[in-house]
């Protein structure tokens, strides 16, 4: 698990870097213009930015304030949990074909679905971007998404 963002860290700050690379080599659009203050820029970022590892059964590796904000969960609950578990079980087939769609094609910006905060509620993203994740040495280490889209669901 990363440690806390707020403070100074060299592992986080390549790890937001890694992100934010990977975007632009995908893209060609910056999420985030690169300045020596993008890691801090992303975690206080008006949109949300999540990753995850690599694993059979990724775990979240970063959460900026939003996602945590919008999941309700702090730093220490939010990263090291199953991806999985930010959508219901009925959604979790569509989030699979959704992971698969962005192994194949390094990135899309089309998504959207609905997911679950931890206190229970229901919100649909939408035109959210998920991209695959490499270090500086070119290895797939995970996945990440954006998005600025949400909207709460009844129920």
């Amino acid at each position: 698990m990363l440690p806390e963002p707020d403070t100074e860290n060299d592992f986080l700050s390549s790890h937001v870097a890694n992100l934010l690379r990977s975007h632009h080599a995908l893209t060609g659009k910056h999420l985030i213009a690169p300045t020596e203050d993008a890691a801090k820029l992303a975690y206080a970022a008006p949109f949300v930015l999540l990753s995850h590892d690599g694993a059979d059964d990724p775990l979240l590796t970063y959460g900026n304030l939003a996602a945590q904000k919008l999941f309700a969960m702090d730093w220490e609950k939010l990263v090291g949990m199953p991806s999985r578990k930010t959508a219901e079980a009925p959604e979790r087939a569509e989030r699979e074909e959704l992971l698969r769609r962005v192994a194949e094609n390094g990135f899309i910006d089309d998504y959207s679905g609905i997911r679950i905060a931890a206190d229970g509620r229901r919100f649909m993203i939408r035109n959210a971007k998920v991209w695959s994740v490499c270090n500086a040495q070119g290895d797939r280490i995970g996945q990440a998404a954006s998005f600025s889209e949400w909207e709460p669901l009844g129920g």
